[in-house]
């Protein structure tokens, strides 16, 4: 375990979820901060209030309603989710993780922290350009230049599909906290308790979660 704090980008989700327990594991102090962004539900940043009191850590909280002025996601706006011409689905939110990337750093730059993690990946993100590898490198450099003060990101999950990121919540042994305490349902859906979680098990997050929870199941 590195003696350093680190802040986890969290937003209640199975992805970020993950990444705050693997935070916990390797370095010494554990901070959270959730991006309220005028999302349609409050379901995660209920499951993240939740998972934060539970593990007894502290969460920062901050707000970012110019995403609701633009308009145009299914992230935020009562619209029908579906995939565009260009293949990625309207529930991208364009700049979002530039947003709470910037606005991380600023938080750790003032907490004297210089790591970062975020729950991104290059296999299932739905096709959105900032989960890529490509841009957290790019983004990296940037914030540190911008500050003159080392930022350095962990992306634990990078090249990991939802069967490896269930895969290393079990390693941690936390995939049961997963299970019954995070939240990805882009529908907000909190009814009934699947064996790989709540939600509807229809939209675009239901379907990899729960596929990836039954691909790395019949691994076992």
């Amino acid at each position: 375990m590195q003696p350093i704090p680190i802040l986890v980008l969290f937003s209640g989700g199975q992805d970020s979820t993950t990444c705050l327990f693997w935070a916990k594991k390797q370095f010494s102090t554990v901070e959270a901060v959730f991006f309220h962004y005028e999302q349609r539900h409050k379901i995660e940043y209920l499951s993240a209030i939740n998972i934060i009191k539970q593990e007894n850590m502290h969460l920062h909280e901050l707000h970012v309603p110019a995403f609701k002025e633009i308009g145009g996601t299914a992230m935020i706006d009562e619209i029908t989710i579906e995939t565009g011409a260009d293949n990625i689905p309207n529930t991208f939110v364009p700049g979002r993780n530039i947003v709470f990337l910037t606005l991380a750093a600023s938080l750790a730059y003032k907490r004297n922290i210089h790591d970062i993690v975020i729950g991104v990946n290059d296999s299932d993100y739905s096709g959105y350009p900032d989960c890529r590898h490509d841009f957290i490198s790019s983004i990296q450099e940037s914030l540190s230049r911008g500050l003159d003060y080392e930022i350095r990101i962990h992306t634990p999950l990078q090249s990991m599909n939802k069967a490896g990121i269930w895969a290393l919540s079990d390693e941690l042994g936390v995939i049961d906290t997963v299970i019954k305490y995070s939240h990805t349902c882009y529908l907000g859906d909190h009814h009934t308790l699947n064996p790989w979680g709540y939600g509807c098990g229809t939209c675009p997050a239901c379907l990899l979660r729960k596929n990836g929870f039954e691909a790395y199941r019949s691994l076992k």
